[in-house]
């Protein structure tokens, strides 16, 4: 039988259930602590969701179950969640993306086991312009996030030569991002070729370690520097989402100075964050990632790397 109880979450009324149900198996985590983990991070959380289409992975049977991906919000939606219309080429018509522009929308989607959140790079009022410039580093195994760690600190420091910004998270995963704010008028064409310049400028002088290749069969051993993602019809997992792993890990920023202790000992667990720790870690060192939300930082109009 479902268990039904309801929330008050800022007034809104939100029915809940089965939130004894375990989602996390090997964890032992269930769906009352996720929703009550994205309770908790939502002050920092929220100002990176605001106003950015929201693509939902939903685990209706836990992680070990089947998932499916949520591009048009529910129908069943309450007449409180907001939503914005985006063209999608994929489908030729126009779709009503969530946006989780409060807590209770947020409650509600935990609730449908939305364990993962993934975003636009660019905010509904602006969709063709994106916000910031993002590089995800893959790892192919037996390559893993120290190895990004290594291909991180070049990319952070080929930016810096641009008097650009840049600020590192961890995937939740297996691998670590690099985002640059932008919050300025650029393009995805300028972005995308930007960042597909830099990719293959790393190949070019680290080919035993970096391919800017999306074919999976060169990455073996590797770090996939993906530029790819840096398109307005593609998204990205939010910082603070968890993600759908045997444990409830988080994509978690982090300082460079973490990186590069990472690097230097060699221990990939050093990078590993669940959700407890995640926020033990804001409390303790605020929003790591709240300048990427408000540095406004010019692309070069011509680079030579």
């Amino acid at each position: 039988m479902s268990q039904k109880a309801e929330l008050i979450v800022e007034d809104r009324k939100i029915q809940v259930s089965n939130l004894e149900k375990v989602l996390y198996p090997k964890a032992g985590f269930t769906k009352g602590q996720v929703i009550d983990y994205y309770i908790r991070i939502a002050p920092v959380l929220l100002p990176h969701l605001r106003d950015r289409p929201l693509t939902m992975k939903r685990y209706p049977d836990g992680v070990d179950g089947e998932f499916f991906y949520e591009k048009n919000c529910p129908s069943h939606r309450p007449k409180w969640v907001q939503t914005a219309k985006v063209w999608s080429e994929g489908n030729q018509r126009t779709m009503n993306y969530c946006l989780a522009n409060d807590l209770p929308t947020l409650v509600w989607a935990a609730n449908l086991a939305d364990l993962e959140l993934h975003t636009s790079l660019s905010r509904k009022d602006d969709l063709d312009r994106p916000t910031m410039m993002v590089f995800d580093l893959d790892p192919g195994a037996p390559a893993h996030i120290v190895q990004c760690c290594h291909v991180g600190l070049w990319l952070r420091d080929l930016l810096a030569k641009m008097k650009l910004k840049s600020f590192a998270k961890t995937s939740g995963s297996k691998g670590l991002q690099v985002y640059v704010p932008l919050n300025t008028s650029v393009t995805y064409d300028q972005t995308k070729n930007l960042s597909r310049s830099l990719a293959q400028y790393l190949e070019h002088e680290h080919a035993n370690l970096v391919t800017s290749n999306m074919s999976k069969a060169v990455r073996k051993g590797k770090v996939f520097v993906d530029w790819s993602q840096n398109d307005e019809h593609k998204t990205t997992i939010c910082v603070y989402s968890l993600r759908a792993r045997e444990e409830p890990t988080v994509s978690t920023p982090v300082t460079w100075q973490e990186v590069e202790n990472c690097l230097k000992k060699k221990k990939a667990e050093l990078l590993k964050f669940r959700s407890d720790q995640v926020l033990v870690r804001v409390d303790k060192l605020g929003d790591l990632f709240e300048q990427v939300e408000k540095l406004k930082q010019k692309l070069p109009t011509k680079w030579n790397i």
